[in-house]
């Protein structure tokens, strides 16, 4: 009987460790999307620069960005931005914006870079270019106010990637530094 019990608490010790086998992921076939990281400034502070109300022309937004995608870029179609002004100081009127078009970045105009071998390319906006495509004229905005420029990652296959379509650890993460929105603030 000592031997039986001994026997049957085996069998079931061995019964209680039995496993499935799970299939390896396949991941060739699993979804895969992209971002636009940015290298430098780096890490992007809050993804925050800075034009001079007095020198609208000469200030800019500017950044290098490269294209991440798991075949290095060769799905990455376009990186297209839109901008959006806001009034944080009432006291010259309110003209806040919705956004609209500001340009966009064909893949052809982004070069492969030697050390990562993902296609880069500089983005700059000036504070020119940012009245312009809101219709806003100099005496509309303030130190203060500012412009929010955001982007859309376009793959070859149909699909795009926003800050809400991507997870934190992209958008939010140094690491990544793909915040898919920066912030124009106006100064002096």
């Amino acid at each position: 009987m000592k031997y039986f019990t001994i026997l049957l608490g085996m069998i079931l010790l061995v019964g209680a460790c039995k496993t499935e086998v799970v299939d390896k992921i396949d991941e060739r076939n699993m979804e895969q999307g992209g971002y636009i990281r940015t290298v430098t400034p780096y890490p992007v502070v809050n993804s925050t620069f800075s034009v001079s109300k007095a020198n609208m022309g000469g200030t800019k937004l500017e950044l290098v960005a490269e294209a991440v995608t798991p075949d290095y870029g060769a799905m990455f179609a376009s990186y297209d931005l839109s901008i959006a002004f806001v009034d944080a100081t009432p006291a010259n009127g309110t003209k806040t914006t919705t956004a609209v078009a500001l340009k966009s970045l064909a893949a052809s105009t982004f070069a492969k870079d030697a050390q990562t071998g993902y296609p880069r390319a500089t983005i700059t906006v000036t504070g020119t270019e940012a009245l312009t495509a809101t219709k806003l004229a100099l005496t509309d905005i303030s130190a203060g106010d500012y412009f929010t420029i955001t982007g859309v990652m376009k793959l070859t296959n149909g699909k795009s990637y926003t800050a809400s379509n991507t997870g934190v650890n992209i958008t939010g993460g140094a690491f990544y530094s793909s915040p898919f929105s920066y912030r124009l603030n106006v100064a002096n």
